[in-house]
């Protein structure tokens, strides 16, 4: 019998409609846009679920066929100019491709275009009409997808992690892979079904290793003991972006078996819809945050949910660097995204002191830029490598050129010309600064960072500042939504 081929598509962002900024082409090709065997190249051996892919299909012996992988750190909805262009390449590189059997696609969930709110449900449409209905479509979802009806209905399966941080990226691939190989030589035949609870998780509730989650995911994990039953999902969903989709859901995947599938898809739904009052935030203030950290022995993480890079924000928010400041505490580090202020720390050159004014230079509602004399210490490529498993699964980082400044005082600020969320202690170490000599290090991000974080800091405090990623979900001007919807309608 001839070999199997199955294609690989991946198309991952989080797209978060409250930022007045887009995501465009250029931060596509700034992090990643591959065609055909980079892919592999790329990713095959990284922790991404890709990788899983590359591992369950070899594994299988079956032969991958990379097609498309394209991903852009979180940010603003995307342009449809922007759109069109990537499913553009997406559909001449499966062109190219030649004949297959299967694919297995990796959309992230929470994709937002100017004119497909339901981003990944548009594409994964599209694919499937252009590959027909017979041939198996199965994949990834990130944990904080905001699954839609189209997502369902233009897959055989879909699998999202079961972390967060997630920690389970290339395990999830490895599981699709598999289903995939099991369903080409007809040993199965995936079929699934979702419930969409009126449920919006708080951001600051979705780390699945705290008490509130551990028995939904328990529930999951004795569902997949029951005979017919091939995967199951928990999406947490992503609140950061305005459609109608956000929220919470749940996935259940079984063997040719539909109602099994909507009996037990209903079963995870209905615990979100019982539990609800245990998934809203528990939210401390800057001030209450400032006191406990400079009361606790260090380092103390503060995680800086409003300015969630991870999540969209700009990375550049002020309010914890000025409530530092205002403490007077000697030993904190503060990571920043601020282009212009590395180019002034490189024309000064290493050794100089100069006046800056770092960070919030994106809008008002991040905070205002702080101002202060800063020691240049050190300029970097802003290139690191992340060998441990950790959030986002990738292993090598450019965060571009990066400068590393501090005032007399010893606040310590990481400027850098590219955003990077703060899932690697590499993003510092490679830039010679030790996390452990500090009593605070701030990161922009809710429970994505704690992977890398939590080894080197006792404490970790969520703190709720201001921003288009405040913890406080309600405060949010949402237009497309579902109503009613806890925590907004109790």
């Amino acid at each position: 019998m001839d070999s199997k081929r199955v294609g690989i598509i991946a198309l991952l962002h989080e797209s978060n409609t409250f930022i007045s900024r887009q995501t465009t082409m250029e931060h596509f090709r700034e992090n990643m846009l591959l065609q055909g065997e980079p892919v592999r190249e790329r990713l095959a051996h990284t922790h991404h679920e890709i990788g899983g892919f590359f591992e369950g299909l070899a594994r299988e012996h079956v032969e991958a066929v990379p097609i498309f992988a394209a991903r852009a750190v979180p940010y603003g909805a995307i342009p449809l100019e922007a759109f069109d262009e990537l499913l553009a390449i997406m559909f001449e590189s499966l062109e190219a491709a030649g004949k297959l059997d299967g694919i297995l696609v990796a959309p992230h969930g929470a994709t937002v275009c100017d004119a497909h709110r339901d981003a990944d449900g548009h594409w994964l449409a599209e694919l499937r009409q252009r590959v027909g209905q017979s041939m198996p479509i199965i994949g990834t979802l990130d944990a904080h997808a905001n699954l839609s009806r189209q997502m369902i209905e233009a897959t055989d399966a879909l699998v999202a992690y079961r972390s967060n941080p997630h920690l389970d990226q290339r395990a999830r691939g490895l599981e699709a892979a598999t289903l995939m190989a099991q369903t080409l030589r007809g040993e199965l035949r995936p079929m699934q079904a979702a419930a969409y609870p009126a449920v919006a998780i708080n951001i600051e509730r979705q780390l699945t290793s705290e008490p509130h989650l551990v028995p939904l995911y328990d529930l999951a994990d004795r569902m997949l003991q029951q005979p017919g039953v091939l995967s199951n999902s928990i999406l947490l969903g992503f609140p950061y972006a305005d459609v109608e989709e956000m929220g919470s859901s749940a996935i259940v995947v079984t063997d040719d078996d539909r109602a099994l599938a909507v009996t037990l898809a209903q079963q995870l739904g209905d615990y979100l819809s019982t539990h609800r009052e245990d998934f809203a935030g528990n939210l401390i203030s800057i001030d209450e945050a400032m006191a406990r950290a400079t009361a606790l022995s260090g380092p103390v993480c503060l995680l800086d949910m409003g300015d969630n890079a991870g999540g969209g924000s700009p990375a550049d928010g002020t309010h914890l660097i000025h409530a530092i400041a205002q403490s007077g505490l000697s030993s904190a580090l503060v990571c920043l995204y601020d282009p212009a202020s590395v180019a002034q720390a490189v024309a000064a050159g290493v050794g100089a002191r100069l006046e800056m004014r770092v960070g919030g230079k994106t809008d008002a509602l991040h905070g205002e830029p702080y101002v202060g004399e800063f020691n240049v210490l050190g300029i970097y490529d802003g290139k690191f490598v992340e060998h441990e498993t950790r959030h986002g699964g990738f292993t090598h980082c450019d965060q571009g050129e990066t400068a590393v400044v501090r005032t007399d005082r010893g606040l310590t600020v990481m400027l850098t010309s590219r955003r990077m969320p703060p899932f690697s202690l590499q993003q510092l170490i490679s830039c010679e600064i030790e996390p452990r000599r500090f009593q605070v290090l701030v990161a922009k991000g809710v429970n994505a960072p704690v992977a890398a974080y939590a080894p080197v800091c006792p404490h970790l405090i969520r703190v709720n500042t201001p921003g288009c990623t405040t913890a406080d979900m309600t405060t949010l001007d949402f237009k497309h939504r579902r109503r009613p919807m806890f925590p907004f309608e109790k």
